[in-house]
């Protein structure tokens, strides 16, 4: 069956670095655009970052662009998300999840998730 596994998540300060990764089975990875979306206590989930099957195509949530890379290994079936920069404000639960047909920036567009890894950034 399709899976989707968060790891690298923390406790860093503000100014740090995270590199996240999502390691997926059940399915053929290439095939597909792959996002991450966080959700922040008492907020909603919300879009991060998305990347075309090829890796040659992402896409950033205004809040994270130049700071946050997203990337992918076909080989390996991972998606990265690299974390620079790291404010008080990307305290979140970060997850991975597959889109069912190109880039959505909405969590309906997503039909597969991962559990979720949580980054804590301490000011």
């Amino acid at each position: 069956q399709v899976q989707l596994v968060e790891s690298g998540g923390g406790l860093v300060q503000a100014g740090g670095s995270l590199r996240l990764s999502c390691a997926t089975s059940g399915f053929t990875f290439g095939s597909y655009v792959m996002e991450w979306f966080r959700q922040a206590p008492g907020k909603e989930r919300e879009f991060v970052a998305a990347i075309r099957w090829s890796g040659g195509s992402t896409y950033y949530a205004d809040s994270v662009k130049g700071r946050f890379t997203i990337s992918r290994d076909n080989a390996k079936n991972t998606v990265y998300l690299q974390m620079n920069s790291l404010k008080p404000e990307d305290t979140a639960v970060y997850y991975c999840a597959r889109a069912r047909v190109g880039v959505v920036t909405r969590d309906y567009g997503m039909d597969y998730w991962g559990k979720g890894t949580l980054v804590t950034v301490s000011s």
